[in-house]
């Protein structure tokens, strides 16, 4: 936890987008109380870790965000490291630093054609 809080200060930091982890079981959820809580804008990342539906991972993307990232980058990091095979062997905290990590790699490029289009 104590990892996970410092890379996603250092990437605010770094990169001006807001990194937000929600971890919760349906239907024990809090909702859109989140948006006001955390100060939800386009420069924000939503991670939802939701083991409930069998991939755990789910993100809504602010807008900004979503223009700098490639819409099938969301995708393939849920499809790797989200899937119910990786989380249930791995962990599901395993899951959610591999997500992490991946963003952060992500955001940390420069923005270019073939931006993101490695999940690592």
């Amino acid at each position: 936890e104590i990892r996970l809080c410092q890379e996603i200060a250092d990437l605010e930091k770094e990169t001006g987008v807001k990194l937000r982890i929600l971890a919760q079981n349906y239907p024990d959820t809090p909702g859109l109380a989140v948006k006001d809580f955390w100060q939800v804008d386009e420069r924000t990342i939503v991670f939802v870790a939701d083991p409930t539906f069998g991939n755990i991972l789910h993100f809504n993307v602010g807008a900004t965000v979503d223009l700098d990232v490639p819409r099938n980058f969301w995708s393939r990091v849920a499809g790797k490291y989200g899937n119910m095979f990786y989380w249930k062997e791995k962990g599901e905290d395993a899951a959610i630093e591999a997500a992490v990590m991946a963003i952060s790699s992500c955001l940390r490029d420069p923005t270019a054609p073939n931006n993101c289009m490695e999940v690592n």
